[in-house]
């Protein structure tokens, strides 16, 4: 394999490139720096690189890469993209990697652009030359937003492999499902007029009361029908995050609406629910004489879950010494799941640091996430399959080997 820059280099360079994702335009940027770093130093390891514009958004891309030939093998996949940050909040500048503590900080460091960096690294160390199945490097757009970029992936249905790992930060925890998410607006539109005469209009706030009271009564019956004992919140939720409706004390409120979202076990349906608010809808609207509408804020995103007993949950269990778990935030898994692949979620740092201030990435999970990168590509993509050998059987954790940032450069 050829040389790369150091990890800690790759890094340096990926969180300099600014890729934040959001629906507010003003925040929303490109990806396009990211992906180009990526292609560059996968190329020089002898990848195939497909550079991806996303269908009506040409400044936004998925990155393929591809070492070998083939149907099966591996996919190692992450997005490149961050969430906004708070201004002010950062003890560093957040496009800077900076050591600290023995963690490394910066937007993106542990969600997910070290990842990235520890899979180059730990590629590129690799002999690679006689692959049985291919080696796929993917790097998606636009997931902390409208998982577009994998949305357009499963569309196209091009991807073809057997397993795939997605980097997202676990602690290191195999992770083989998670709940759904779907986020909806209920608009309420009435008359508004002078409040000193309820006559003059039609108060949309009156009637948002009668469907908050159907949309409460609804998560109850949620809670009763539906139970899956592996996750902690082990019911679908119902969140009401934000009400917004008139404009003055003295005028009829003219229209209100409600934002909510939905987080269903797997095995449920989206679809099915959204149909089920649905109907709840216009025995209001007759009753109250307003208009009632429900659209979705974002496209929903399908609950994940890869059977217990898939071969690539063992393998990582095994790897880590840890039983798989679930988690509550959604990933790209559903949509890699329907290409058909064995997916699992797991990777370096903590979600407890995603999307905070002073993200970062501990040093300690670097060298643990290269053994089962290292592990998985032997075992699913080599001629000559390596046995897979726990962490807790490794030198990983010992004493004698440094964990700074200087011994990673």
């Amino acid at each position: 394999m050829q040389k790369c820059p150091s990890l800690i280099s790759m890094m340096t360079q990926l969180i300099a490139s600014p890729s934040i994702s959001c629906s507010q335009a003003e925040w929303d940027q490109s990806n396009e720096g990211v992906i180009t770093l990526l292609a560059s130093w996968l190329s020089e390891l002898g990848f195939r690189c497909e550079m991806l514009p996303l269908p009506n958004q040409p400044n936004k891309f998925n990155l393929v890469a591809t070492l070998g030939d083939g149907d099966g093998g591996l996919v190692l996949s992450g997005h490149t993209d961050t969430v906004p940050y708070d201004q002010g909040k950062w003890q560093s500048d957040p496009f800077t990697l900076e050591e600290r503590d023995n963690k490394l900080f910066g937007l993106g460091s542990c969600d997910m652009k070290g990842f990235f960096a520890i899979v180059i690294d730990t590629v590129s160390k690799m002999d690679l030359q006689n692959l049985r199945q291919p080696l796929i490097i993917l790097a998606t757009a636009d997931e902390e937003s409208s998982m577009a970029g994998a949305r357009a992936l499963a569309e196209q249905g091009t991807l073809k492999a057997r397993y795939a790992l997605i980097g997202e930060p676990t602690k290191l925890t195999p992770i083989h499902a998670h709940k759904g998410i779907m986020m909806e607006r209920i608009r309420v539109t009435g008359q508004s007029g002078h409040s000193s005469n309820p006559a003059l209009g039609n108060n949309a706030l009156d009637a948002m009361h009668d469907v908050m009271g159907e949309l409460m009564n609804y998560r109850k019956t949620l809670r009763a029908r539906f139970n899956d004992a592996n996750f902690v919140i082990d019911y679908p939720t119902m969140n009401f995050g934000c009400l917004h409706g008139g404009d003055n004390p003295n005028r009829i409120c003219g229209r209100c609406e409600i934002d909510f979202d939905v987080r269903a076990l797997p095995g449920m349906s989206n679809q099915s629910l959204m149909d089920e608010i649905s109907k709840l809808l216009p025995a209001i609207e007759a009753k109250t004489g307003t208009h009632i509408q429900i659209n979705s804020l974002f496209p929903d995103v399908p609950s994940f879950s890869t059977p217990i007993n898939s071969d690539i949950i063992r393998a990582c269990e095994k790897l880590t010494s840890k039983q798989a778990e679930t988690v509550a935030f959604a990933t790209e898994g559903p949509f890699l799941n329907q290409m058909g692949m064995q997916t699992l979620i797991l990777g370096p740092g903590s979600i407890d640091q995603a999307h905070q201030p002073n993200e970062f990435m501990a040093l300690d999970q670097i060298r643990p996430m290269a053994h089962i990168i290292e592990s998985l590509i032997g075992y699913y993509c080599l001629e000559e399959s390596k046995p897979l050998q726990s962490l807790s059987q490794t030198s990983i954790f010992q004493p004698s080997i440094p964990q700074t940032k200087g011994d990673l450069l």
